[in-house]
């Protein structure tokens, strides 16, 4: 009997220490590239796997058209002191750059960033663009925080893939202390039938919906002063699981509401019972019912739709993008790049 009970014993230890090892083996890793010239990059756009724009301080932008083994580096003339935290790129050739703070440009290249035209400017005092977003390949959208004296979110759109931009007559009103944070250019999550939304923080913290079928909605998402909030959301295509990670940037390791899901296209959003492991400016929806979430305090994986997440790394970023056929997950940061393959 003894023989057996140890036997047994054996037989069990033997089985955890497979099963954690398949476990800890399918927990994907960070692979480091490059490192940047661009000490803090916001901007990631991804056009495939090939080809991925970034941007950030210093008025610099970078591109890869080799799947990130080599980056070409470059800035744009007279913005030395732009902070490109907003980017959408169509191709290899054609990008567009929004800057946060005043006076505002979007800048325009047809070119891989050999040259750039203003597509758009504004000097107004206190205009603060924060997200840039297309709903289609050619209409698009930039937000900002809201301005005086009306405290209604700037905005302005685009017909013709960025090249003219205007301002429309009807702008979403603010409540106070309302802001939209220009933490990674992921504000805003468009999906294909026209649902997603975009979302809010500091004092209050709300889900806007984007097909404007129900009135904004105020998150369980942690919120009450400048520094907290909802920083970034992903959707998955259809529309109806959504996510949405922030927290407290002053305090990245405080875990405290900083993650609400969706099962229900944002009609409601419930806390997550096991949330990522800190503040995080960015989540990205991968395939399938996987989400990557990442902040200054690392980075984790959800195989739920946002409800559990286990970290994966110490490694923090500021911004994630991932490939159309979700294999590749690209992250940038503080003069850092990563790249996760699945």
């Amino acid at each position: 009997m003894q023989k057996f009970s140890k036997s047994l014993l054996l037989l069990h230890s033997v089985f955890f220490i497979h099963i954690f090892s398949a476990y800890a083996q399918q927990q994907p890793a960070i692979k480091l590239l490059e490192i940047p010239p661009i000490a803090s990059i916001r901007g990631l756009s991804v056009v495939n796997d090939s080809v991925v724009w970034v941007s950030g301080t210093g008025g610099q932008a970078g591109l890869t058209t080799d799947g990130g083994k080599h980056w070409q580096w470059m800035k744009v003339p007279n913005h030395d002191s732009a902070d490109w935290r907003s980017l959408h790129a169509f191709s290899s050739q054609r990008a567009l750059l929004l800057n946060a703070g005043s006076p505002a440009h979007v800048m325009l290249t047809n070119d891989g960033g050999k040259s750039w035209e203003t597509a758009y400017e504004d000097t107004s005092k206190g205009i603060f663009f924060d997200d840039i977003a297309f709903l289609n390949d050619s209409a698009g959208f930039a937000i900002g925080d809201p301005m005086p004296p009306d405290n209604k979110f700037a905005v302005i759109t685009t017909e013709d893939r960025g090249k003219t931009w205007t301002r429309p007559m009807h702008l979403l009103m603010a409540e106070p202390g309302e802001a939209i944070f220009a933490a990674s250019g992921t504000n805003v999550a468009v999906c294909a039938n026209e649902k997603g939304g975009i979302i809010t923080g500091g004092q209050v913290s709300r889900f806007i919906p984007g097909d404007g079928s129900q009135k904004p909605v105020l998150l369980p998402i942690t919120q009450g002063s400048p520094s907290k909030g909802a920083f970034s959301l992903a959707f998955k295509p259809d529309g109806k699981t959504g996510v949405i990670v922030g927290g407290d940037y002053q305090h990245d390791k405080d875990t405290t509401n900083n993650c609400v899901y969706t099962t229900d296209d944002g009609k409601t959003w419930t806390v997550s019972p096991a949330p990522p492991a800190g503040y995080r400016s960015c989540v990205v929806y991968v395939k399938g019912n996987i989400f990557i979430a990442t902040g200054t305090s690392g980075t984790d994986i959800s195989r739920d739709g946002g409800v559990h997440w286990q970290k994966i790394s110490e490694q923090g970023f500021h911004v994630a993008g991932v490939s159309p056929d979700g294999k590749k997950i690209w992250l940038a940061g503080s003069r850092k790049l990563g790249m996760i393959q699945l």
